[in-house]
């Protein structure tokens, strides 16, 4: 059982939020949810690539920031293309890898190779590394490889 759970609060968005999230992801799924006065999703228990959120129409009270987001790895470039585009339509394309989707949520699309190429002992490819990083809003997996290597 997962002890603690992510609380997300959508003003009058739960319904569409929740749907789109879970056709993004694989292995996710509403597991629960309760209809509001007009139908659609009030609250809901949800899983996104087997992780489990809880959603709810909390109003206008409650906004997003950049201070949470969440980290989703990708290992190949098709990944990062797919989730990147996908979570920013209608939304907002951020630098190094981040992007806030329609919904305020903010998201990292981040390959476990970004981490390695900038922790490289070797401080000059890292440090290349991280400056094609910082040039970027999807990140480029072949790009970062290019700039560690001095090409």
């Amino acid at each position: 059982m997962q002890r603690i759970t992510t609380f997300l609060m959508f003003d009058g968005k739960t319904d569409a939020a929740v749907r789109f999230y879970t056709d993004t992801f694989p292995d996710s799924e509403i597991v629960e949810s309760t209809p509001g006065p007009d139908g659609k999703i009030m609250s809901a228990v949800f899983r996104l690539a087997g992780q489990e959120f809880m959603a709810f129409d909390g109003g206008p009270y409650f906004t997003f920031s950049n201070g949470i987001s969440l980290f989703v790895k990708c290992e190949t470039q098709d990944e990062i293309d797919e989730y990147y585009d996908r979570l920013s339509e209608g939304g907002e394309k951020q630098p190094c890898g981040w992007l806030k989707d329609k919904f305020g949520i903010s998201w990292q699309i981040i390959p476990p190779i970004l981490g390695d190429l900038i922790r490289d002992p070797d401080r000059a490819k890292a440090e290349r590394a991280m400056q094609a990083m910082l040039k970027m809003h999807k990140i480029d997996i072949a790009e970062l490889k290019r700039a560690h290597a001095g090409e």
